[in-house]
């Protein structure tokens, strides 16, 4: 079955359900994937979009069949990674299980990554024969460094919840193996968030991380929030003690 979009007020969310091959991506599903973060980025409500998965395992990366496939301009994986990356909402990848070979840099292009007890990763590439495509590349190292980034491609080493969590591939790791939880607190927190400077900040952010900053359009962003309704909201909240209304302007 093709992923599925939801979408539900400030949060959506979209679901692998292949759970018989752990979630496996086929070629049609990167077509998919892509007018679905298009439907996100044209919804100004939503602000919290959240990939995740039916089944043991969050997603075991792309069809070694169809792999000539997955290359081609205008429907490559790594584009539809880019996607994910390029996101206007910010996002979360929902890891209940393991995550493999391409899957692991969908989730790398996620700006939180929540795990559990199951959570467990490796990168094959090197050990099937294939280089991995740029932009994956560069994530592994801006993410987790370059020293991780040569074990984990070079080696094909598998990393266990603890380790993800603590080379920085999980940004947070659940109690026990059910995460509904702890991702269910970090859209509810992520939602309550100024829109202007929430989603803002997540496109800066990523633009410095790929070295690419945009310092007019920082300060341009800055001088946005200081004219908008939801600082002066923010700060009467702050001042009240109670949970500010935002609108977005």
């Amino acid at each position: 079955m093709s992923p599925e979009l939801l979408i539900q007020g400030a949060c959506a969310s979209i679901t692998l359900r292949r759970p018989e091959v752990a979630n496996k991506l086929l070629p049609e599903d990167l077509s998919v994937l892509r007018r679905q973060i298009d439907e996100v980025n044209a919804n100004p409500a939503v602000l919290v979009l959240t990939l995740q998965a039916v089944g043991k395992h969050f997603c075991s990366g792309y069809d070694i069949g169809e792999i000539a496939n997955s290359q081609n301009e205008g429907s490559s994986f790594g584009e539809m990674v880019d996607a994910i990356e390029g996101c206007r909402a910010v996002t979360i990848a929902a890891i209940q299980g393991g995550v493999f070979g391409g899957a692991t840099d969908m989730a790398l292009a996620c700006d939180f990554r929540v795990g559990g007890a199951g959570s467990q990763m490796f990168m094959p590439a090197a050990r099937l024969g294939l280089h991995f495509y740029a932009s994956g590349l560069e994530r592994y190292v801006t993410r987790l460094g370059l020293d991780m980034a040569k074990r984990l491609f070079l080696t094909g080493e598998k990393l266990q919840a603890q380790a993800m969590k603590d080379c920085g591939f999980l940004t947070d790791l659940a109690d026990g193996a059910d995460i509904t939880v702890a991702v269910q607190q970090l859209q509810t927190t992520l939602a309550g968030m100024a829109p202007l400077a929430l989603l803002g900040m997540k496109k800066h952010l990523n633009a410095i991380a790929r070295g690419v900053q945009d310092r007019a359009g920082i300060d341009a962003a800055v001088q946005a929030t200081i004219a908008s309704a939801d600082l002066q909201e923010g700060g009467l909240a702050w001042r009240e003690k109670r949970r500010p209304r935002f609108t977005g302007r």
